[in-house]
């Protein structure tokens, strides 16, 4: 029989969507410019099949079926292990991104040092040598019984995983396997090294860190495939000039994928920030106009972030609308509401929103305060320090109630506030803590204006 030549296909970089010819533009997730060659090989044949016994592997009732506890284990980093759902799940893969010198590295570091110290770590630097991550340990004061392997063959590093519990690959785009002929960092080297990984993992119970590089839209270089195979997805976020940086999980197989990390770059590494209630919020509220606070909810954590908001007249015929760490859609719905139901001008202003800390918000309860803080700088007209305010906002200026509604009342009695307005069905819940708060109910938009004393707006 004669033997099959390899034959090419373009793969994208984005979807993983794979065509016999190159394309402009994905037709699968309509990005442009991402179709990649790749070299295909057929499969060999198999010389020797070795047929499976037809009882292998048969169906079973879910009652039948054993519950299966997760082994977690501390990171020795208390914000990491929130995110991980309090702790890192033996035999799982998780996956960190972030963009170039946000500190993915050094955070990883942390923790193998930590791990080794009861258990056997390896941490593979694919594009560092060994000498340069020892010069990272001694400057971050690390010590314990680390393994160091400057590799990039998987195959090769598969031979130094004998006893190992925990390993980091750093990073998983300069890594590649002997069985594809592709350069590393491809599409398919890069699915191909995840999916050994993931074997790997499940099946002598090795738990993985993977860094994984960012393209300038954001998202983690790479084919999606890559983070469907992952147990954890976590993403590193903040300014490289910030010393806060922020750590979320966008995908989390044993838990909330709520939870944020809130860490401080110093110079012994990346730090915890355990009390960060006054993070999110400035000195200067209650001052100046266009300032709200609203109690956000993350997973099992609750936190009061401040939106600030400047609005300034346009000399153009197109004002402008920009926000930083919220829905842009979201705040050009929040302005249409307000200006049709409460006659709040921006037709000829320009518009900008800014969460404090570089948070982002995406929960609709968030909504209320966005429209306080708009109005607030509408009018000119300052609200109070100590006023909180939550609630989601319908196209019909009805405030619609939100969830954990008694655990951001009591998150705002914790930090000091002294006046809280809400939906009004929420108010059933809370009623409780009157006698420490002041709860104000509304049901309208409107009303929540009047309440703050901006200014007398039109009825709904």
């Amino acid at each position: 029989m004669a033997q099959k030549t390899p034959t090419t296909q373009y793969v994208c970089s984005e979807c993983g969507y794979a065509t016999p010819k190159w394309l402009g533009k994905c037709p699968a997730c309509e990005a442009f410019n991402t179709m990649q060659e790749e070299t295909v090989r057929p499969a060999e044949p198999l010389k020797n099949a070795v047929y499976r016994p037809q009882n292998a592997n048969k169906a079973q009732p879910l009652s039948t079926v054993s519950f299966e506890k997760y082994d977690r284990v501390s990171s020795g980093i208390s914000e990491f292990d929130v995110v991980l759902g309090g702790g890192v799940v033996r035999g799982s893969l998780v996956l960190l991104g972030g963009d170039p010198g946000i500190g993915k590295s050094t955070l990883l570091t942390q923790v193998s040092a930590h791990l080794s110290k009861s258990n056997k770590t390896l941490y593979v630097s694919a594009e560092e040598s060994c000498s340069q991550v020892k010069m990272r340990c001694d400057r971050l004061g690390l010590n314990g019984d680390l393994l160091l392997l400057n590799e990039t063959c998987l195959e090769d590093i598969e031979e130094n995983l004998s006893g190992v519990e925990f390993v980091v690959i750093d990073s998983i785009q300069a890594v590649y396997t002997q069985t594809l002929s592709s350069a590393a960092g491809s599409v398919g080297q890069v699915r191909e090294c995840a999916a050994k990984l993931m074997r790997i993992a499940k099946s002598s119970g090795i738990t993985f860190f993977i860094i994984g590089h960012v393209t300038k839209e954001g998202s983690i270089a790479g084919p999606k495939v890559l983070e469907h195979i992952m147990d954890t997805v976590l993403y590193f976020e903040g300014q490289q000039e910030d010393n806060f940086k922020l750590l979320r999980a966008v995908k989390y197989r044993f838990g909330s994928v709520q939870e944020v990390g809130v860490f401080e770059m110093t110079e012994s590494g990346v730090k915890s920030l355990d009390e960060h209630g006054d993070l999110f919020l400035s000195d200067t509220r209650g001052i100046a106009a266009g300032s709200c606070v609203t109690p956000s909810e993350s997973g099992n954590r609750c936190m009061c972030v401040e939106l600030q908001t400047l609005i300034s007249k346009t000399p153009f015929g197109m004002p402008r609308r920009m926000s930083l760490g919220l829905d842009y859609n979201k705040l050009v719905l929040l302005i249409a509401v307000l200006e049709k139901r409460c006659g709040v001008p921006f037709f000829n202003s320009d518009v900008y929103i800014n969460a404090m800390g570089g948070i982002r918000l995406n929960e609709p309860s968030v909504d209320l305060a966005v429209c306080a803080a708009l109005t607030s700088a509408a009018f000119d007209t300052p609200i109070e320090k100590q006023t909180a305010v939550f609630g989601e906002v319908g196209l019909t200026g009805e405030v619609r109630p939100v969830s954990y509604a008694e655990k951001r009342v009591v998150e705002c009695i914790k930090r000091g506030f002294q006046k809280v307005i809400l939906p009004k069905k929420n108010l059933k819940s809370c009623e409780k803590y009157q006698d420490k708060i002041e709860l104000i109910p509304v049901q309208y938009v409107n009303q929540m204006i009047k309440a703050l004393n901006l200014r007398a707006p039109l009825n709904p």
